[in-house]
């Protein structure tokens, strides 16, 4: 459960933290100060949010989960800690 609750707020800040560095490099490319080559940035970026043919979330929860005896109850309350408004 409180796996869960950590992944919620962590990934709540890390999505703010990714919104505000791209409204950051969108005004700096606005006002002519920066180029982004977002080729690039896709380019590096894939391999991160791929991690072989499995998407995030499943990848996510394989590697939670590995080696874990009682890997139902953890998904269990993993779920219910992202659900929890704490």
């Amino acid at each position: 459960f409180a796996t869960g609750v950590a992944l919620r707020h962590i990934g709540r800040v890390a999505l703010i933290a990714l919104g505000a560095l791209f409204i950051t490099l969108q005004l700096l490319s606005y006002f002519g100060l920066i180029t982004v080559n977002w080729l690039q940035v896709q380019a590096l970026t894939e391999p991160w949010l791929r991690q072989g043919s499995e998407q995030g979330g499943a990848w996510l929860t394989r590697v939670l989960t590995a080696n874990l005896p009682f890997a139902g109850a953890f998904t269990a309350g993993l779920l219910l800690g992202l659900r929890a408004r704490v």
